[in-house]
């Protein structure tokens, strides 16, 4: 059964940093474009960056470009979002979730896999 897990969440002041990680065991790792995505409470889930399989292909959400990077390890099963400038706006429940299939979407039905969630909450 794949699995797939968040860790990295956290508080953090406004400015601040925090790089989530995702593992993902049971699975291909190479066959998936992988993406994170946010959700609060009572909203719907946001896609705020995704990888392609090969790792040569990334998206952001507009809300995030040029603060967050994703990337990949493919040695590790491993998935990252390195979030710089954090603004209390981007607090949230954080997912990972992995597409069988070689490009990246935003768009969130489009995955196969989804991880259980990580906090990440930013103090003003």
């Amino acid at each position: 059964q794949v699995q797939m897990v968040e860790s990295g969440g956290g508080l953090v002041q406004a400015g601040g940093s925090l790089r989530l990680s995702c593992t993902a065991s049971k699975l291909t790792f190479d066959n998936y474009a992988m993406g994170w995505f946010r959700q609060a409470p009572g909203k719907e889930r946001e896609g705020v960056s995704c990888i392609s399989w090969s790792g040569g292909t990334t998206a952001y959400a507009d809300s995030v470009k040029g603060r967050f990077t994703i990337s990949r390890d493919s040695a590790k099963n491993m998935l990252y979002l390195q979030m710089n400038s954090l603004k209390p706006g981007d607090t949230d429940m954080y997912y990972c979730a992995a597409r069988a299939a070689p490009r990246c979407e935003l768009g969130e039905y489009v995955y196969n896999y989804w991880g259980q969630g990580t906090q990440v909450t930013v103090a003003s």
